[in-house]
């Protein structure tokens, strides 16, 4: 079962491509990722770019353990662009990379790279993380499901065949 989380959603497409790291903060469990990864990126793909120009990275898992070195997982985005059209990097969790800022900042200075964040520990939750980014930080903070959302969320359960609360 899939949440619509559209005021979120439409957050990200407002800023998609404005030149700014779109940094994607709340409570940890809250929706970060998967508004990332299945919502964000199916509307990258449905609006015609390319997977091979959506670059994904979760830092908290085993499979990216050598990522979470600044160096390597800089060079590993670098890799990744082959050519000049424009890439969205999907960044999960980037708290689990020291000196992640730097990479970010690096990050900045190329054009055709679309940078988006996600964190949810209390030095990313902080008001100064957009600040770290000299003012070409975005936040886009994510809060639990509203009352409203819980509603839907019941109905479709209890429309699911064989199922009742």
């Amino acid at each position: 079962m899939e949440i619509k989380r559209n005021e979120y959603l439409e957050q990200l497409k407002i800023r998609k491509d404005n030149g700014m790291i779109k940094i994607i903060t709340g409570i940890r469990r809250c929706g970060k990722s998967f508004l990332l990864f299945v919502l964000f990126k199916k509307y990258l793909l449905e609006s015609g770019v390319d997977n091979d120009h959506i670059i994904e990275i979760a830092l908290d898992g085993i499979e990216n353990e050598e990522l979470r070195d600044p160096k390597k997982c800089y060079q590993y985005i670098k890799d990744a662009m082959k050519d000049e059209q424009k890439y969205y990097l999907l960044l999960d969790e980037v708290q689990f990379m020291p000196r992640f800022e730097e990479v970010l900042n690096s990050l900045l200075r190329i054009s055709n790279i679309d940078v988006y964040v996600t964190g949810s520990n209390s030095k990313f939750l902080s008001s100064d993380i957009v600040t770290e980014f000299r003012g070409r930080g975005d936040e886009i903070r994510i809060y639990p499901l509203s009352f409203a959302e819980s509603i839907m969320l019941m109905r479709e359960i209890t429309m699911m065949p064989g199922r009742s609360i």
